[in-house]
């Protein structure tokens, strides 16, 4: 295992590599630093205003290392980004890594409870509509789910601002307190709505997986030999649906990080996924560049734990 674990860090690592060229193409030669200029200055700065920015956010240097081998952004940007250098802002010259600090504690409070109510429903759900499959309770999920899944969540948050916070006055409407008494009712809202964006589409990909399993081979020999249709779910399909299930569940945990970008906007949560929806409204590519390319890390980290759980789950698997 310990092979396949260094390989696939290797993997990784060229990975990351990859997505930092990709979004050093994408910034700085697709979008030049003169067009980041203009858009931060304004389209009728003169040249003197943009030259000026550019030299101010170390912008102002050759991007190829042919072009100037001992400074040059290329290498720049990846020292800095493998070193974890985020800079500052290109909006208002702020820390970027003092923003990441102060956004991780409210998205983690939003992202985290979600998660876990997603997955400690959305499991228990998918398996009882499997357990009826093919009657009108496993008919009415499913449909109860295509119905979920088509609403927009823009709809499921202004129907619960109206609903539950104008009309009912249940919880605020939208806004943020760190204090440990009242910070469950400025999040109650945005899980909820979450959840029910999410978990029509959870519920059809595991009652799928559910379903498929029932078919096998080791499910008809535990029922001729005796188990109940409740233990042969419970014990034997649940434990064999694993795989799937956790790589739905693992490659959810790099947005626990990211923030849900919706949800902080509308409610006003000052996480991470409004540092993100800030820094495309303000230009703030420095930001942008570094938001991406967390979450892009933190995906890669995300499949290689994937890899590994299936080995702990699952002793038919062998990583080599």
């Amino acid at each position: 295992m310990l092979a396949y674990v260094l390989r696939r860090l290797l993997y990784g690592v060229v990975t990351v590599l990859g997505v930092l060229l990709f979004l050093f193409i994408l910034f700085f030669s697709v979008a030049s630093p003169d067009n980041m200029a203009r858009r931060a200055v304004g389209e009728k700065a003169s040249p003197k205003v943009i030259e000026n920015w550019k030299k101010e956010h170390g912008y102002d240097r050759p991007l190829w290392p042919w072009q100037d081998p001992k400074s040059n952004l290329l290498f720049d940007h990846f020292r800095k980004a493998l070193t974890f250098e985020f800079g500052k802002s290109d909006a208002d010259s702020a820390p970027i890594v003092e923003r990441l600090k102060a956004g991780a504690g409210p998205s983690l409070t939003l992202t985290v409870p979600l998660f876990v109510l997603g997955v400690l429903i959305g499991v228990p759900l998918s398996l009882f509509v499997a357990f009826f499959r093919n009657t009108y309770i496993d008919r009415m999920g499913l449909v109860l789910c295509v119905v979920a899944m088509s609403v927009s969540i823009l709809l499921y948050i202004v129907g619960a601002q109206f609903l539950i916070g104008k009309l009912l006055k249940w919880f605020p409407i939208s806004g943020f307190d760190r204090s440990i008494a009242v910070i469950a009712r400025f999040v109650a809202m945005p899980i909820v709505v979450g959840l029910a964006a999410e978990l029509g589409a959870e519920i059809r990909l595991y009652r799928t997986v559910f379903v498929e399993e029932t078919s096998r081979d080791y499910v008809r020999t535990a029922r001729a030999k005796g188990c109940g249709e409740a233990r042969v779910m419970g014990r034997h399909v649940l434990r064999n649906a694993l795989i799937p299930v956790l790589t739905n569940v693992v490659i959810q945990i790099p947005f626990l990080f990211t923030g849900a970008l919706l949800l902080e906007s509308f409610f006003g949560i000052p996480g991470l996924g409004s540092v993100t929806v800030d820094a495309i409204q303000g230009n703030d590519f420095s930001t942008l560049r570094t938001m991406v390319y967390i979450g892009a890390l933190l995906f890669v980290v995300a499949q290689i734990l994937t890899d590994v759980s299936y080995a702990l789950v699952d002793p038919r698997v062998r990583l080599e």
